[in-house]
């Protein structure tokens, strides 16, 4: 339980955006998020349920946590920079997304979707994308997300804080790959022009909406 209370009490008071969690104005976020999020871990945290959490709170000497249907929340420590605000913005010329290294190129193909959350979250650094992609894999990819140009074409982004944009979603034709090996600097993938060009492609080949 110690291991889950400390996990938890990052990803509710101090970094959200490394888990891809949105916290209301009262730090609440859905159960199903929370769950989803520490399962990404793998290894023993892909069975950690409601009733975890539940016994957590249940066996910690303060009240740190409490649960109200199907949200929960921290009481106190939260860190402000943590928060999502959500609101609509025109957001700077690039962002990233850190990713696992297998499901990438499925991104580049089909577009960046929220897959279950509220929002795909979009970082605005190469480093801090790879530090929340590596929450789900030892590896991280980078997506570039041509985001100046997918506003103008009318895709929606949102300003969440200091460090994190949201978006309900970005066509293909806006995404490129950034590899990080090692402790290089990132280097893209392709020729300037081919992620979009290829996406223009898959636009034609694909129905409305992919």
């Amino acid at each position: 339980m110690t291991s889950l209370s400390r996990v938890v009490s990052h990803a509710l008071r101090h970094e959200p955006w490394r888990y891809e969690l949105e916290l209301d104005d009262e730090g609440w976020v859905p159960v199903v998020s929370l769950l989803s999020a520490l399962r990404e871990r793998g290894g023993a945290w892909t069975v950690v349920d409601r009733s975890d959490l539940e016994e957590m709170i249940r066996v910690s000497s303060k009240t740190r946590y409490e649960i109200q249907g199907d949200r929960i929340r921290a009481l106190y420590g939260h860190s402000v920079s943590g928060r999502l605000s959500r609101g609509p913005a025109q957001p700077p010329p690039e962002l990233f997304h850190g990713t696992p290294p297998e499901v990438s190129a499925a991104i580049v193909r089909e577009g960046l979707r929220p897959m279950g959350r509220q929002h795909v979250h979009l970082s605005t650094d190469v480093e801090t994308a790879v530090q929340v992609g590596r929450r789900k894999s030892s590896a991280s990819v980078v997506v570039r997300v041509r985001a100046a140009e997918a506003f103008a074409d009318g895709v929606a982004f949102y300003r969440g804080n200091g460090m994190v944009w949201l978006a309900d979603e970005v066509p293909p034709r806006f995404l490129e790959i950034v590899q990080t090996p090692g402790h290089g600097p990132p280097r893209i993938t392709g020729t300037p022009g081919s992620a979009s060009s290829h996406g223009r492609r898959l636009r034609r080949g694909r129905p409305a909406g992919c």
